[in-house]
């Protein structure tokens, strides 16, 4: 495999990436040329927007079969964006098993003294512990990531026995099939994403859980649940705040999360006239915020 590297302005980003792949490019990415210096651009946050911005000195790296012409490759780039060779990184990979590299990454997580999230090629260590069979995909959710962590030390210390729980945003169903795995009653797990949802029901079947309803839409969920979990966006827990209380028994407990610390005051006073918070949870600038619904 050979590898392209090469940096360009931000307002030809995006039509030279257009180009790569049509010049046949395996795979094309785009990073920040001045990644971990002080001119560093943070893009890509929660602006709606910022899928269409590139950084101003963009990073291009681009992966072509072995067998690919790169002389008369860079000769095209040149024509068209008067990109010169000298510019051009080549660099010659070697034959690697990407997918064993990949998994090389993903070890097993051990969340608290009760939950570890283990991918499937890894070999069970602990059989007294809660052990979530998860693999990295495309719904968010794999144990790594704080709020994920912060949701399921919360879901580990309350009693579960007999409730019903709403994972409202499941992504990959890790906090439903946790939920469920801790003794939970009646469980469901609600997802605008469909590849959530199909993710959500390969990782219950995974699990051995076949109890859990993953639906796509919340509009035929009528009932109100003892426990509602919403980890998701700051952004979205504030529109959907009259929803998310809605679903909430009175004096049952709410977890909110993907929320960061800067975010916690605003979030509180949201939905303070439904709510008594207890104290939040935090790790790495994260937020987990619990309350327990007024009667």
């Amino acid at each position: 495999m050979i590898s392209l590297t090469f940096n360009v302005s931000d307002h030809i980003a995006q039509l030279i990436g257009d180009q790569l792949i049509e010049l046949n490019a395996l795979s094309v990415s785009f990073n920040d040329s001045d990644l971990n210096t002080e001119n560093e651009i943070a893009i890509f946050g929660e602006n709606p927007d910022d899928h269409e911005r590139y950084w101003k000195n963009t990073k291009v790296i681009s992966l072509f079969n072995p067998e690919t012409n790169i002389e008369l490759l860079i000769k095209k780039l040149h024509k068209k964006f008067n990109i010169y060779q000298h510019q051009i990184e080549v660099e010659k990979l070697k034959n690697i098993d990407w997918v064993k590299e990949t998994q090389s990454q993903f070890k097993p997580i051990q969340i608290n003294e009760k939950i570890w999230i283990i991918p499937s090629w890894h070999k069970i260590q602990n059989q007294s512990v809660i052990n979530i069979h998860l693999d990295p995909g495309l719904a968010f959710g794999t144990g790594s990531h704080p709020t994920t962590k912060l949701c399921l030390d919360w879901l580990s210390e309350i009693e579960l026995t007999n409730k019903s729980i709403l994972d409202y945003g499941c992504g990959s169903g890790i906090l439903a099939i946790a939920a469920k795995k801790l003794g939970s009653a009646y469980t469901i797990g609600v997802d605008i994403d469909p590849q959530a949802i199909i993710a959500s029901n390969q990782n219950a079947e995974k699990n051995n859980v076949n109890e859990i309803n993953f639906l796509q839409s919340n509009n035929s969920i009528d009932e109100k649940f003892d426990v509602v979990l919403a980890n998701i966006l700051s952004s979205t827990l504030k529109v959907l705040a009259p929803i998310i209380s809605s679903k909430c028994n009175d004096n049952g407990k709410i977890a909110l999360s993907g929320i960061l610390k800067t975010q916690e005051k605003e979030i509180r006073e949201i939905y303070a006239n439904d709510f008594i918070f207890n104290e939040s949870l935090y790790q790495d600038g994260w937020v987990c915020m619990t309350a327990n619904k007024k009667s």
